[in-house]
């Protein structure tokens, strides 16, 4: 299956994108990590990936299709992909359905994740990860069994973005609204859309998103 995870951030996201990565053994595409392994490749993609950050510009939309071309013309994970950070924007869409029909496969789901912008900016201002393994937590709703150590690897190197406040939140809901969100109209026009609370406990969350999954 290829899989679209769609939210504001602090949705949950990364959090469900872990779980059908362990569970149904698909592999999550974070354009992120992509353009950074892409940067250090060698590759003749890899190159222009590291001349444009050298010169301190933004990575082309032809240039992340075309790392993500690259991936899927590799060998397939047995689940299929789950398309992280991408797409953004209308034009992103767009792009990632041309890219998908030229090679003759098909977007199985967009999952709209939906919470309040309140209870975003509760979320977000409690959350930590594990800069080991990536694995959330959360001041009052998750925090790790003992302190100080991640439950999921034992590592101890537990981190906090520095733009994980109200403030920074505000701005980057506002680049969402602005850039992201009509992707929503968009898919549902399309008739590819599916909604599920975030606000639910991460199992009731896997759960709905898994019904889905299993429905398409």
């Amino acid at each position: 299956m290829n899989i679209i995870l769609l939210g504001p951030p602090g949705a949950g996201k990364g959090t469900q994108a872990r779980t059908l990565v362990e569970e149904r053994a698909m592999e999550q595409l974070s354009t992120g990590d992509m353009l950074r392994a892409a940067k250090d490749s060698g590759t003749e993609m890899g190159n222009r990936v590291a001349d444009v950050m050298a010169r301190g510009e933004l990575v082309t939309d032809e240039i992340v299709i075309g790392l993500i071309e690259e991936r899927l013309a590799g060998d397939r994970p047995e689940g299929g992909f789950i398309f992280d950070g991408f797409p953004r924007t209308l034009a992103q869409a767009d792009a990632l359905g041309e890219l998908l029909r030229r090679r003759g496969e098909t977007l199985d789901a967009v999952i709209s994740m939906q919470v309040e912008d309140e209870a975003l900016v509760r979320r977000v201002s409690g959350r930590f990860t594990c800069g080991n393994c990536g694995e959330v937590y959360h001041d009052e709703t998750r925090p790790t069994s003992e302190e100080g150590v991640c439950d999921h690897c034992g590592s101890t190197d537990l981190r906090r973005r520095a733009d994980d406040n109200a403030e920074s939140l505000k701005q980057r809901l506002l680049e969402y609204y602005k850039k992201t969100s009509p992707l929503i109209g968009y898919y549902y026009a399309r008739d590819e859309l599916s909604s599920v609370d975030g606000l639910g406990e991460i199992a009731a969350v896997s759960s709905a998103i898994s019904s889905i999954l299993d429905k398409a």
